[in-house]
């Protein structure tokens, strides 16, 4: 694995919305993993040669400085670009370390994946857990394990993640799922979406956030469409007559499965709404203020 130059690795958050984080950090640059619906490989995140894994020369030490100068603790977000548990972390231990330097500097973490790696990493968490707040998601398109295949073609098949899933909340973490994208045409039916949540609830997960839709442009809609060509000409031919040149491509079927979810999360009890899983897994944290920490 090469490495490369950063000058930082925490970045501040503008907002709270997503996951309440404070901070969010990427000691990897680019992904293995092959998901052929990726809006990492978009042109305005200049990152080229995507499906190449990159790991950040002295990561560890540059994240210790920026946690120990920050005046207010908060919760570090992981996973928004690139996989924390990319392959190479197996040997490479970047993000363990991160979690390492949260726990020592007293931070907390909303950290997604789609590797069962992350189950190697369940004694942090429930250190972390015990002074700040501390939210882990596996992403899903689907639990078919065929269709998971062409979809996401280097992750660990959906039924490991669920595996992983159940250690986590097993383990006592407050764990979830996080239902995205949800494609238009290819796995957007309530039986697909519906096998997601129930397989899910089946093994713990507090929440299922769901993104009824997904993003396409420039790279990432060229990467996609000749994906669709290859196993689904007929959907290629859908694609471009409806959604034509749009950025965010809204399943038809959204309102109908959006209902039908909230019916279904209500019976379980499992969160479906961003505010709710905020709430959820800070909330015990909160001090007089209404402030973490």
């Amino acid at each position: 694995m090469e490495y490369i130059e950063a000058r930082t690795i925490l970045m501040k958050t503008k907002t709270r919305e997503w996951f309440g984080t404070d901070y969010t950090m990427n000691v990897y640059k680019g992904c293995h993993h092959g998901c052929v619906y990726c809006d990492s490989r978009s042109e305005c995140y200049q990152i080229d040669q995507f499906d190449q894994v990159r790991g950040k020369t002295s990561a560890s030490q540059l994240l210790n400085q920026e946690l120990q100068s920050k005046r207010q603790k908060g919760v570090v977000g992981a996973g928004s670009m690139s996989d924390p548990y990319n392959y190479f972390e197996r040997q490479e231990l970047l993000t363990r370390q991160s979690l390492e330097l949260f726990n020592h500097h007293g931070f907390g973490v909303s950290l997604a994946t789609k590797s069962e790696l992350v189950t190697r990493d369940i004694d942090l968490f429930q250190a972390l857990k015990i002074h700040s707040p501390v939210a882990i998601s596996l992403s899903f398109c689907t639990v078919d394990e065929q269709l998971g295949q062409k979809l996401e073609r280097y992750v660990s098949p959906p039924s490991k993640r669920l595996s992983a899933l159940e250690k986590l909340s097993a383990a006592g973490i407050y764990t979830g799922v996080m239902l995205m994208p949800v494609l238009p045409y290819l796995t957007d039916s309530w039986p697909i979406v519906e096998s997601v949540i129930k397989s899910a609830y089946e093994r713990g997960a507090r929440y299922v956030y769901p993104l009824f839709g997904m993003t396409l442009r420039d790279r990432q809609r060229d990467y996609y469409f000749a994906f669709l060509k290859k196993y689904y000409p007929e959907k290629l031919r859908l694609y471009k007559k409806v959604y034509d040149n749009q950025y965010y491509c809204q399943s038809p079927n959204h309102q109908k499965l959006e209902q039908r979810m909230k019916e279904l999360c209500d019976k379980l009890n499992v969160s479906m709404t961003m505010s709710s899983i905020i709430r959820d897994y800070q909330e015990p944290y909160q001090v007089e203020q209404g402030q973490l920490f």
